[in-house]
């Protein structure tokens, strides 16, 4: 990675599973019964570790060396960055799902377009080996399959997405993932994501500095919040609330800065409107020179009410693609850039 900087655009793996034991996933176990060690032998093989973690009685979260790791009790959330091999860990966690009478039945991988493509191992060296590695190492059953990418007016960002799901997934009609990519962040901003040359604050004292300083514990002020900073730089965080997740991932250096920030929710949320106070805080943090949004969801609730929380920030959308998935329903991907472009 000498040659070229670390890379920020994420990959992201979502696999759900079903049992036969009704008891197991009930109780809100399921998959949160694999053992730490089962977790680190999926990671070794993506290529990453566990630096923090916190859990509530609805699922455990994850703060990775390379983003982050979700674990509800029927389905798992992996989103890495940088050279990691994600889609390793799809077979080791059949495996350990198969062992607790779980099997696959949806997968859904996202990610936008690499700053440093010809760093990326195999089998992430191009959307096309990695929609061939899923189509090999996905079990048969899921049948329902779709490889798109989807454009935007900038040759630099466009979205790729793979999605297969078995006859019986059924698609939820009100739950929405927000995927937010931000290149180009403001260099004074970015700074705060730095720690002092021979600092001697541990990873999670010098995250939670980060967190306060930077406004991003005001995003959700409800969430409990899990965070980590890099030495000599990065910032990652975990935030909790009930059974839903946020998460941010900031890589700082100036010229390939960028940061991520994903979260879920329903579209019967009493504070809907809360979603576009979150994204537009979320973005005021970094002031982005480009942001690209991805919004899966079957409602169409949710991506109109984006660019109501992006252009009051002087950020005017270029592109919309939209596409319909089997195993994810809707997915709307919007680009907006700095009005001064």
């Amino acid at each position: 990675m000498a040659m070229s900087g670390f890379e920020g655009f994420e990959k992201r793996l979502e696999l759900h599973f079903f049992g036969d034991d009704p008891v197991m996933v009930d109780n809100n176990l399921g998959l949160r019964l694999l053992g730490f060690e089962s977790l680190e032998q999926v990671l070794n093989a993506v290529q990453c570790t566990v630096v923090s973690a916190v859990a509530n009685q609805y699922f455990d979260a994850y703060v990775l060396s390379e983003s982050s790791l979700f674990v509800y009790p029927t389905k798992i959330i992996i989103k890495t960055c940088g050279t990691t091999q994600l889609l390793k860990s799809i077979r080791p966690l059949i495996h350990y799902a198969c062992n607790l009478g779980l099997t696959l039945c949806s997968c859904r991988y996202t990610r936008g377009s690499f700053i440093f493509p010809k760093a990326q191992p195999f089998p992430h060296t191009s959307f096309k080996e990695e929609v061939i590695y899923l189509e090999e190492t996905l079990p048969t059953n899921l049948c329902y399959r779709k490889a798109s990418v989807m454009p935007s007016k900038m040759t630099t960002h466009s979205w790729h997405v793979f999605t297969a799901s078995d006859q019986s997934h059924v698609i939820p009609k009100d739950i929405y993932t927000l995927e937010v990519c931000m290149t180009e962040l403001d260099r004074v901003l970015a700074r705060k994501f730095f720690q002092p040359p021979g600092g001697t604050k541990s990873g999670d004292i010098a995250g939670k500095e980060m967190t306060k300083i930077t406004g991003i514990g005001d995003i959700n002020p409800r969430a409990m919040i899990c965070d980590f900073a890099f030495d000599p730089c990065g910032y990652s965080m975990n935030g909790v609330h009930n059974d839903r997740y946020s998460t941010i991932h900031v890589t700082p250096e100036d010229g390939f800065s960028y940061a991520s920030f994903e979260c879920v929710g329903s579209i019967y949320d009493d504070d809907i409107e809360h979603l576009v106070g979150s994204l537009r805080k979320a973005v005021q943090v970094f002031r982005p020179g480009t942001v690209s949004v991805s919004t899966t969801c079957s409602s169409h609730e949710v991506w109109t009410r984006v660019a109501h929380a992006l252009e009051p920030l002087g950020l005017k959308c270029r592109s919309c693609a939209a596409d319909e998935f089997p195993a994810a329903g809707s997915i709307v991907f919007q680009t907006f850039t700095a009005r001064r472009k």
